[in-house]
C-alpha cells in the first residue's frame, strides 16, 4: 500500500567516509552496515519534495518543500536476498505538520526549521542551493553541468542512490518501509560549497565532519517516488 507519492528532484548528495564504530549505536536491530569498496559512508542530502500526496490526497500548502537529511547505508538479508536501505540520523523540513506526520507514523527523527532553495538553470550550467536555519543559516551549494547522464553500473553513484528501503530504530524495535523509483540520472558536478556546523545540527558524533573533506559530491535528477506503508520486522 502506498503511504506517500511525490517527486524527489535535484538531489544534492555530499558523501563522507566515516568510522563504522560511530554508527553502531544508530544501527537498527537486524541490519548491518553496507560498504562500498570497503568504505563506510555517511551522506548529507538536500532535495526538493514536489507534488506530494498523502494516502492519495494532496495536502494544501504542503505539496512542495525542501528536505535536508543526514543518512548512512545498511542492508538486511531476507530469504537469502539482501535488502539495501538507509538509516536517517536527522531529517529537516520547513513545516511542523510534516515533522509531526513523519515522527508519528514512521518514528523518524524529523525536525522543523526555516528553509529556502535556489535552483537556477542556464544553458550549460545548473546552480542548486539548499539552506536551513538553526540559530544561523547552513547551506549546500552545487554547480553542475546542465546535462543529465545515465548512471554507470557498479559505480559509487549507483551504490549511494540504489538503496530502496528505509530502516528505523526505535529502542529495540526495527521498522522497514520500501521506497520505489526508477534509476536516477546524474549531473557532472563542477564545484560545491558547504556552510554547515555538523556538531550543532547533528550532534557531537558528527562534529569531525566540520574538518573533513567530502569523499565525493553528486547531483541526481531524481524522479517520481512512492513510499510504501511501514511494517515492523523486529
Amino acid at each position: 500500500m502506498n503511504f506517500l507519492k511525490a517527486e524527489w528532484r535535484k538531489l544534492a548528495i555530499i558523501n563522507y567516509e566515516i568510522n563504522p564504530d560511530i554508527l553502531l549505536k544508530y544501527l537498527p536491530v537486524g541490519t548491518e552496515l553496507d560498504f562500498y569498496q570497503d568504505k563506510c559512508y555517511v551522506s548529507l542530502v538536500g532535495f526538493m519534495f514536489l507534488n506530494t500526496k498523502l494516502m492519495g490526497f494532496p495536502i494544501p500548502f504542503h505539496r512542495n518543500f525542501e528536505e535536508v537529511n543526514l543518512r548512512f547505508y545498511v542492508k538486511k538479508k531476507e530469504n537469502g536476498i539482501w535488502k539495501r536501505g538507509v538509516v536517517f540520523i536527522k531529517e529537516i523540513v520547513p513545516k511542523p505538520a510534516l515533522s509531526f506526520v513523519a515522527n508519528s507514523v514512521y518514528k523518524e527523527n524529523y525536525h522543523t526549521m526555516p528553509m529556502k532553495n535556489l535552483i537556477h538553470e542556464k544553458e550549460d550550467e545548473l546552480l542548486i542551493k539548499y539552506s536551513w536555519k538553526d540559530k544561523s543559516w547552513h547551506s549546500i551549494h552545487i554547480t553542475a553541468e546542465n546535462r543529465a547522464k545515465p548512471m554507470e553500473a557498479d559505480s559509487e553513484f549507483e551504490f549511494i542512490t540504489e538503496h530502496y528501503f528505509g530502516f528505523t530504530k526505535k529502542e529495540n524495535q526495527t521498522s522497514e518501509y520500501e521506497v520505489c523509483h526508477p534509476k536516477w540520472d546524474c549531473y557532472s558536478v563542477k564545484d560545491h560549497h558547504l556552510e554547515i556546523d555538523f556538531q550543532k545540527i547533528y550532534g557531537r558524533d558528527f562534529e569531525y565532519l566540520n574538518a573533513q573533506e567530502p569523499i565525493s559530491v553528486m547531483l541526481a535528477e531524481g524522479s517520481e517516488i512512492e513510499v510504501k506503508t511501514k511494517k515492523y520486522i523486529i
